[in-house]
C-alpha cells in the first residue's frame, strides 16, 4: 500500500462503489482504500473493547470517542471537503504530527480555497500551538492520545490483545527517551527548513529552484522524514509490529506530538494518576497492562501518584486493578509531583517514630 500500489489495483476496484458515493464516477486511490481498512478495523475491535469493558464507563465513552473522530474528522470529512473545493485535511491533526503541515504545495491549496480554507490552515496553527497546550494543562495529552488521536484508536482497539507485550525494562525506557526526543527535534527543524522555502516561493514564487536554507534542501529533509518517520516508523513498525513490540510503540518511541506534550505534561499539567498504597495487594495488573511501558505497581506500592511524560491516560491500569487502587485525576498542580517512600525496618529504627 506505502510502496507498490500497483500490486493493490483489484483491491482498490472493490471500493470504487464506496468511493462513488462522494463523487460520481470517481475512482478509488491506495488512500482511499487504507482509510476504508483502518476503519473498519477499529470499528470491530472497538465492538470488542464495548463488550471487554463494559462495566467501565471510562473505556466505553473513551472507545466510542476515537470510533467518532476517527470515522467523522479523519475518513468522510477528508472525502467530502474536496466536494466544496476545500482542501481534504484532517482537522484534528496536530503539528509536528502533521508534518507537511508547512510544504508549499499545502499552503497554497490553503490559501486558493477562500477565506474557508484560510480559517482551515489558521485553525492548523492555532490548534498546534494554543489548543494542545492548554488541553494538556488542563486534562493531560489522555485528552488526544486515548480521545480523538486515530493513531492511538488505532493502537486502543485493534491493538489491545498486544498491550501487555509493551517493554517494561529500563532499558526500554531510556530507549524511548533516546528516540523520541531526538524526533522531536527532528520535526522542529524539518518545519522550519520547510517553512522558510514555503515562505520564499508564495511571496517571491522566482525562488521556486532556491529551496535551501542552511544548506539543507526543503523538499529532500521532508521526504526523508515522511518515509523514515511517517511510512517506516509510524506505519510499519507502528502499526505491523503491534504483536511484537506492544501497541503504542509508535506513541511511546517516535510520535512528535507524544513528545511535545508529554513534556508540557510532566511538568505543566493538572492530570495526574493517584495511587492508594495501603489498598495495594501488589497483583501487577496495572504494570502488566500498561502499553507505554509504566512499572505503575511501584508507584501504586508507595502510594506514589504517577506522574510520566509516556502516560496517555488510557486508564485501562485502573479498569484491571482489583482493589480500586488508580485513580485518573485532574486537579490543583499543588502536591501533583510528591515521593511518599515507605519506611522499612532495615533503613530505620521503628522505635524512633514513637517518639
Amino acid at each position: 500500500m506505502y510502496f507498490y500500489p500497483y500490486y493493490i489495483v483489484n483491491w482498490t476496484n472493490i471500493v470504487d462503489p464506496l468511493k462513488s458515493l462522494f463523487k460520481e464516477g470517481a475512482k478509488a486511490s491506495q488512500w482511499f482504500l487504507y482509510g476504508i481498512l483502518y476503519c473498519v478495523s477499529m470499528i470491530v475491535m472497538g465492538i470488542r473493547m464495548f463488550i471487554k469493558y463494559r462495566h467501565n464507563s471510562y473505556q466505553i465513552v473513551r472507545t466510542a470517542s476515537v470510533l467518532f473522530f476517527q470515522i467523522i474528522f479523519a475518513f468522510l470529512l477528508v472525502e467530502i471537503l474536496p466536494l466544496f473545493d476545500l482542501p481534504g485535511v484532517d482537522l484534528k491533526n496536530a503539528w509536528p504530527l502533521d508534518y507537511n503541515f508547512v510544504t508549499d504545495w499545502n499552503v497554497k491549496q490553503h490559501l486558493e480555497a477562500g477565506h474557508l480554507g484560510k480559517f482551515m490552515f489558521i485553525w492548523g496553527i492555532i490548534l498546534s500551538l494554543i489548543v494542545v497546550p492548554i488541553m494538556v494543562y488542563f486534562y493531560g495529552k489522555r485528552w488526544y492520545c486515548s480521545w480523538v488521536c486515530g493513531c492511538g484508536g488505532l493502537a486502543e482497539t485493534l491493538g489491545d490483545p498486544y498491550r501487555q507485550l509493551s517493554d517494561k525494562r529500563l532499558i526500554a525506557w531510556k530507549i524511548e527517551r533516546w528516540t523520541i526526543y531526538p524526533i522531536l527535534v527532528f520535526a522542529i527543524i524539518m518545519t522550519i527548513v520547510v517553512g522558510y522555502n514555503t515562505y520564499n516561493i508564495i511571496h517571491n514564487p522566482s525562488n521556486v529552484g532556491d529551496s535551501t536554507f542552511l544548506g539543507i534542501n526543503a523538499y529532500r529533509i521532508n521526504e526523508i522524514y515522511g518515509f523514515l518517520i511517517g511510512s517506516i516508523f509510524a506505519g510499519v513498525i507502528g502499526t505491523g509490529f503491534y504483536p511484537v513490540l506492544g501497541n503504542r510503540s509508535w506513541c511511546r518511541f517516535g510520535c512528535p506530538l507524544a513528545a511535545y506534550m508529554g513534556i508540557i505534561q510532566r511538568f505543566k499539567s493538572r492530570f495526574r494518576i493517584t495511587t492508594n498504597g495501603g489498598q495495594c495487594i501488589s497483583c501487577g495488573n496495572c504494570s502488566t497492562y500498561c502499553e507505554q511501558g509504566i512499572d505503575v505497581r511501584a508507584y501504586a506500592q508507595k502510594g506514589e501518584n504517577i506522574v510520566r511524560a509516556s502516560c496517555v491516560g488510557c486508564g485501562v491500569c485502573s479498569a484491571v486493578c482489583p482493589r480500586g487502587v488508580l485513580k485518573l485525576e485532574n486537579a490543583s498542580e499543588k502536591g501533583r509531583i510528591n515521593s511518599n517512600e515507605i519506611l522499612l525496618g532495615n533503613d530505620i529504627n521503628l522505635m524512633d517514630l514513637i517518639n
